[in-house]
């Protein structure tokens, strides 16, 4: 389980393809100073098990299912991506639950300047788009961000200069994919609400 607050940005030193999977090795430091071989690391907003761990890189595998639902397929050498840890048990709960198993992608629409902050606008589906709630939490690239408008194309996010800094939004323009994980506690109220009120629906969808 993660939480959203990035600890630092890696940066991509290679990507090895496979003909339908990949394998990443990223730089990095802050977030290497206790991680093992098996440890998990969000990789803006997947969870990836570390392979093989260096002084100043860890090495990921991603397979052809993390690729065609996800934008990292479309990372290279040079690109900066949001590193997060697992959290630990005695750890403080900065962000939101998120799991690194996102449910899609979105693209960004706008980018505007508000004083200090900076507004996002991102187009998704509109599977992602009902799980969404103004003032509810959403991952965006694994950052625990909040849902500060919503209509019925798109939502809207304001970033303090801060979390825009320290991520990889700062580089981000118009036109760019990102990683998008709702909020699993919505999902599963659904299920179960669901399944109380139509146990023949959820029978066929667990068959």
């Amino acid at each position: 389980m993660f939480t959203g607050i990035i600890e630092e940005t890696g940066v991509v030193r290679s990507v090895k393809k496979g003909a339908l999977s990949a394998v990443l090795t990223i730089s990095a430091s802050k977030i290497l100073t206790d991680t093992r071989v098996g440890d998990s690391i969000c990789v803006n907003g997947i969870c990836l098990t570390a392979t093989l761990v260096t002084p100043d890189s860890f090495t990921a595998d991603v397979m052809h299912e993390t690729l065609t639902r996800s934008s990292l397929a479309r990372l290279h050498s040079g690109s900066k991506v949001n590193l997060e840890r697992a959290m630990p048990a005695n750890g403080r709960f900065g962000g939101h639950i998120l799991t690194g198993h996102i449910d899609g992608t979105g693209v960004i629409r706008s980018i505007q300047k508000d004083d200090n902050a900076i507004w996002y606008t991102i187009r998704t589906s509109d599977q992602l788009l009902y799980y969404i709630v103004e003032k509810g939490s959403i991952g965006i690239d694994g950052i625990s961000l909040t849902v500060a408008r919503l209509s019925k194309t798109d939502f809207c996010v304001s970033v303090i200069p801060h979390t825009a800094a320290k991520t990889t939004l700062l580089y981000k323009k118009t036109g760019d994919t990102v990683n998008l994980e709702n909020d699993c506690i919505g999902k599963y109220i659904e299920k179960f609400l669901t399944a109380q009120a139509q146990p023949d629906k959820i029978s066929r969808l667990n068959s």
